[in-house]
């Protein structure tokens, strides 16, 4: 079967409705671009880390509509500005080229090379580096593949500080990648905790997958759960705003002596995240990667 995409160009007042609108005449998907791409023009949209953007489109607007090639792209484009209460406006058409796409989606994956001696690698590729520390992790549905900076600086705080014989508790686990760190560096027990039901799946798989033992939990199924009730390592890479609620819990689940590695922060965060921290733990910038840092902070006996 061969496709064509629609193109229209848009004012903002109506980029998000026609989006609507063309799906409910029939097109497959819709995606909003800005039409001024690659000029003087050119606007990026954006929010804060885990938010959406306050605006759903540019000023300039480019609608870009998939529907099969023998579709009646007149009669769909005409629908959905009715539907809108518009004109229906000038449109183009642009054939899509016939692609092997699951090799193009593989493709646009490769080995990521983590610290000194990590490696996340692709089930359809070969590790570049078989004595290195290597994960096997497609990307999916879950957060964690070790492309972002906050990933990456945790991995690379375990390799530095390897768990060996601890207990590690990874809150908001994701894919499960830093609790598979943390195994293949020798923790003896490892356990993840996510809000998530499909995160908890994923990384259940990614475990099997990596031949590790780890225990994986709803928040919920943890909390009576037979399980240590303070952890050596607790590692939680998920975002500053959470992070300061959770300061109480998370640092309840630190063992007396133990390290608490917190990211998902931005580096003008640091300081209101770890005053949030300071009647607990005494927290300090440990790296900073394009923006992004990673605090750290070990438990004194005494605080027990």
């Amino acid at each position: 079967m061969s496709w064509t995409e629609i193109v229209i160009e848009v004012a903002r007042d109506h980029a998000e409705a026609l989006s609507d609108a063309l799906m409910e005449a029939g097109a497959l998907s819709v995606s909003v671009e800005d039409a001024d791409e690659g000029t003087d023009a050119e606007r990026p949209l954006f929010g804060e880390p885990g938010m959406e953007p306050t605006e759903a489109a540019w000023d300039h607007s480019r609608v870009v509509a998939l529907s099969e090639t023998d579709a009646d792209h007149a009669a769909i484009v005409a629908e959905a500005a009715a539907a809108c209460g518009i004109e229906a406006p000038k449109f183009a058409l642009r054939p899509v080229a016939e692609q092997d796409w699951v090799r193009l989606t593989q493709s646009q994956f490769e080995p990521i090379h983590i610290g000194k001696n990590i490696w996340v690698v692709p089930s359809w590729h070969d590790a570049p580096d078989p004595n290195g520390l290597v994960l096997e992790l497609d990307p999916g549905l879950a957060f964690g593949t070790g492309s972002h900076p906050t990933t990456r600086l945790c991995m690379e705080w375990l390799e530095s500080h390897p768990p060996q014989g601890a207990t590690v508790l990874d809150y908001g686990c994701g894919s499960g990648i830093l609790a598979l760190v943390a195994k293949k560096l020798g923790a003896a027990s490892v356990y993840g905790v996510d809000i998530d039901p499909q995160a908890i799946e994923s990384a259940r798989y990614n475990s099997e997958r990596n031949r590790c033992e780890i225990e994986y939990y709803l928040p919920e199924e943890f909390a009576g759960a037979g399980h240590p009730q303070t952890f050596d390592v607790v590692v939680a890479n998920i975002l500053s705003s959470p992070l300061k609620l959770m300061a109480p819990m998370l640092s309840s689940r630190v063992a007396p002596g133990g390290m608490l590695v917190l990211s998902g922060i931005l580096a003008r965060q640091a300081d209101e995240v770890a005053a949030a921290y300071a009647p607990f733990i005494s927290m300090s910038v440990w790296a900073e990667h394009d923006g992004w840092i990673v605090l750290a902070g070990r438990l004194a006996v005494a605080n027990r």
